[in-house]
């Protein structure tokens, strides 16, 4: 399986990368302690640093707009994942419990401001684009209906798109069936961390996902 990025984002974001994690793991309902982490600790951090400088002063999560609006995707229409994450922390309405991949997923997404997709590989058909959105285009977004994907940095297979920054598609999602796994960190920035991102997330994924056997390395 090879992961590249298309000339159709390169062209209109020359700084665009890709951290991935690829591992294995048995997917839990919940880590007990990951969720004493957020409520203790991660929430009230961000609560604070929001209250200071706003979402928007936010350099991952910003770059991610900017990054919409060269592909002719309007961000406030169609919000990445990690700025619809900080709203829901601004407005104290908490996280949705999921799994204890997708939940890390969260962690590392509000640590960062990058937003963060995880896929069940078993589901994922020969080579792996990011490319973008053709006219048109739509998948079942997961808890959603259809989602108008055009102009979007997509994730696609030979079967077709599966995953964006916005919200992902049913047909490649983490459940407790799940055993080999891509978590993918969408960068549109030269933030120069991304390599410490990767390492913290091999860490977090290790502690409250189980995840073994894990291969990190960076698209560019």
């Amino acid at each position: 399986m090879r992961i590249a990025i298309d000339n159709s984002v390169k062209e209109k974001v020359e700084s665009v990368r890709l951290g991935c994690l690829i591992y294995d793991t048995e997917v839990k309902e919940k880590n007990e302690e990951l969720w004493r982490k957020f409520e203790d600790e991660i929430f009230p951090q961000l609560i604070s640093a929001i209250e200071e400088k706003g979402i928007s002063g936010i350099e991952n999560v910003s770059s991610s707009k900017k990054a919409y609006k060269y592909l002719g995707k309007d961000p406030n229409r169609y919000r990445v994942s990690s700025e619809a994450l900080y709203r829901r922390i601004k407005q104290r309405k908490g996280l949705y419990q999921i799994n204890t991949v997708v939940d890390v997923n969260n962690l590392i997404s509000l640590e960062t401001g990058f937003s963060v997709g995880s896929y069940d590989l078993k589901n994922v058909k020969g080579d792996i684009i990011l490319r973008k959105g053709k006219e048109g285009e739509t998948y079942k977004g997961i808890g959603k209906d259809d989602i108008n994907i055009e102009n979007l940095p997509i994730l696609t297979d030979s079967e077709g798109a599966f995953g964006s920054p916005t919200s992902d598609s049913t047909r490649v999602m983490v459940t407790l069936d799940s055993k080999k796994i891509l978590t993918l960190i969408y960068c549109f920035s030269k933030n120069e961390n991304l390599n410490i991102t990767l390492e913290s997330s091999k860490v977090y994924l290790e502690e409250y996902a189980g995840a073994k056997n894990i291969e990190l390395f960076i698209i560019e």
